[in-house]
């Protein structure tokens, strides 16, 4: 049986198989499911859960696709290695940085992290996403 042309699923695995590391996949912000993908590490109903639902509904507001991760019973490791590994562009995580006033900004396909002032990411991280860096 064979298939000719080039479909949807074809594309994809193009796309896994140019843009990987040994994490998992690093999606190109143009072709991306999600811009961000909002971790938060605390658990349901603490001040954490409460700030990163903030900023997932902000960057929604300001037309940034997001994937928030607000699993409960799950640990941040396991879900900081799916976030590697689902590969969206921008990773935030919201966690004990909170206490700080900040959170983490990272960009997956290169690894770079900084903190960013609570008050301050929502724009900051729109930013990215419209700019493309």
């Amino acid at each position: 049986m064979g298939s000719y042309g080039i479909g949807v699923s074809r594309a994809v695995a193009v796309v896994a198989e140019t843009c990987h590391d040994e994490l998992g996949l690093c999606w190109p912000r143009a072709i991306a499911p999600a811009d961000v993908h909002v971790v938060i590490t605390g658990k349901a109903g603490d001040d954490i859960s409460v700030a990163g639902e903030k900023l997932a509904q902000e960057l929604h507001s300001a037309g940034v696709t997001v994937l928030l991760d607000d699993r409960i019973g799950v640990s941040p490791g396991v879900k900081f290695k799916d976030a590697e590994l689902l590969g969206m562009p921008t990773i935030v995580v919201v966690g004990k940085g909170l206490a700080d006033g900040v959170v983490e900004v990272r960009d997956r396909a290169t690894g770079e992290r900084s903190n960013v002032a609570v008050g301050e990411a929502a724009q900051h991280i729109a930013h990215i996403c419209k700019s493309g860096t």
